[in-house]
């Protein structure tokens, strides 16, 4: 069983470093949080609002690392079977009657049905049993979604990085994953579970960090215009929404505005825009009652600068 190994991140700058070489602006304290966590072997546990980058880090670390992302989006529902592993029932029966075909003898038919050569992995087993030269990134995307007998489900894997098949034994672990658990807080995990992990928590970014994020991800989109965007962005956070847009939505918003050839954001390309932004109609509604125009005449006021996200800290 191993971890780590070609390609591990060798201190916080070199998480920082090569995070921002994928397009992902990460500040001190998250890369310190993911160093930690694959320095010593350990779960990282992201609770934050939706959209604000929380799925994109385990994308971006299986990018870095060169290794092989496996995603197990959790719901309500959710059990072992779908997660861990499931026999595969079609091809024993086939296997059944291949035998009864070659004459073999009754009482020897269907001994090898329940091998690993008739198990289908999911997600969960596929990581255990990963045999790429790095270990592979388990996302466990959305694990609020999940019923709590899952999680405790989970914590015993994640404790001891194996499972037991009745059938077939206990199976180990080639290489530990480097295991990613994201939450929106759609309601509380357990403290057992969150004991095992390094915990962060992503916040909205500030102005400066989202003008970043924004031309790091699309460096077409003028300085200019990306102030614009993310100024108008920060404003709209402040109102109570039902659901506040995250920086997928501003990534979504300038795409859309550079397919429209807006070089300079106003209130009509605003407003014809909205469905980049929010996507329910009562927030619709809701800012076109709050003003939508003066809210872009803020956006547009001097007073954020946003090459000043560019300038060297203290």
């Amino acid at each position: 069983m191993t971890n780590g190994g070609e390609g591990a991140l060798g201190s916080i700058d070199e998480v920082q470093r090569r995070f921002a070489a994928q397009g992902y602006i990460a500040d001190r304290l998250l890369a310190t949080t993911v160093f930690l966590a694959a320095s010593l072997g350990k779960p990282l546990f992201l609770e934050g609002e939706p959209g604000v980058g929380k799925t994109e880090i385990a994308k971006v670390l299986a990018a870095v690392h060169g290794a092989e992302l496996i995603r197990l989006q959790c719901y309500e529902g959710l059990d072992s079977s779908a997660a861990l592993y499931e026999w595969n029932y079609t091809r024993q029966l086939l296997e059944v009657r291949l035998q009864e075909a070659r004459g073999i003898e009754r009482e020897s038919i269907g001994r090898n049905l329940f091998s690993e050569e008739f198990l289908l992995q999911r997600p969960l087993l596929k990581a255990l049993q990963s045999e790429g030269p790095r270990p592979p990134v388990l996302l466990i995307d959305e694990i609020d979604r999940a019923d709590e007998e899952f999680e405790a489900f989970l914590l015993e894997v994640l404790s001891d990085f194996q499972i037991t098949i009745p059938e077939i034994g206990t199976l180990r672990a080639r290489h530990v994953p480097f295991v990613i658990l994201t939450s929106n807080r759609t309601r509380e995990i357990h403290d057992a579970l969150k004991r095992r992990c390094l915990y962060h928590w992503i916040d909205y970014p500030s102005f400066d960090k989202e003008v970043r994020i924004l031309r790091a991800r699309l460096p077409e989109v003028e300085l200019r215009l990306a102030g614009q965007v993310c100024r108008f962005m920060e404003l709209l956070r402040q109102q109570d929404f039902y659901k506040r847009p995250g920086v997928a939505e501003t990534l979504d918003w300038a795409r859309a505005l550079l397919a429209l050839g807006i070089a300079e954001l106003d209130p009509v390309a605003a407003d014809a825009t909205l469905g980049c932004i929010l996507k329910y109609r009562d927030d619709i509604d809701k800012l076109r009652q709050l003003g939508l125009e003066g809210l872009v005449e803020m956006a547009l006021m001097p007073g954020h600068d946003p090459s000043a996200a560019y300038a060297p800290g203290p």
